[in-house]
């Protein structure tokens, strides 16, 4: 599970290989379904904090969107709350050069971390990812309710978007449409599937 090797391809210093890896499978892969038809699909891809510390971020994905014919808006790139927060003010500059050519940009896990909303408030992103351990028991604990529900009332005040993450119930999903959460992904939809696999899901739809 990622959350067992990420940590160890942070610390073998592995983690910007494989990250721009994927960066590049990812464009290639939305570009492909592009060709097969299918409009209106943007790729989210995570972010390590290797990687944006690499000050040849900016380039490297404005290249790879040259290259695979894709705009800007096409890409989200979602930086966990404790990376942003890690050096608030090179995070500001890096992202701001990436909104500058038209990448959609969301902080991811929202909650989990100790993030200064002065700083929150001053990142140039268009939303907010609700953890899953928030969403988990929205059922039965009270208090993660009134999280999910402050938490979106707060992303909708500063003008940003909500995605809840670990959707997996019926009672989960209604809540948070009742809380005008903008976007819901989990089991509930789907489970991952393989890109093959992706096109019948879209068109089914």
């Amino acid at each position: 599970l990622p959350v067992k090797f990420i940590p160890i391809a942070e610390e073998s210093g592995l983690i910007e290989s494989l990250g721009s890896w994927v960066l590049e499978e990812s464009c290639r892969q939305l570009s492909a379904w592009r060709a097969q038809g299918v409009e209106g699909l943007r790729m989210a891809v995570n972010l390590s904090a290797q990687q944006l510390r690499s000050p040849d971020l900016m380039q490297f994905v404005a290249a790879l969107l040259k290259r695979h014919g894709l705009k800007g808006g096409d890409l989200e790139l979602e930086i966990t709350e404790s990376v942003a927060m890690e050096n608030p003010e090179r995070a500001v500059g890096q992202l701001q050069g990436l909104r500058d050519i038209g990448i959609q940009l969301s902080i991811d896990d929202f909650g989990t971390g100790y993030s200064s909303l002065a700083y929150l408030k001053r990142l140039p992103i268009q939303a907010l990812k609700l953890d899953r351990t928030f969403v988990r028991d929205i059922e039965t604990d009270s208090s993660d309710a009134e999280i999910s529900a402050a938490t979106i009332a707060l992303a909708h005040t500063l003008g940003m978007k909500v995605v809840a993450e670990g959707v997996e119930t019926e009672a989960q999903r209604d809540f948070l449409v009742m809380c005008q959460c903008d976007y819901l992904q989990g089991y509930f939809f789907s489970e991952p599937l393989p890109a093959e696999d992706i096109l019948p899901f879209i068109r089914e739809r």
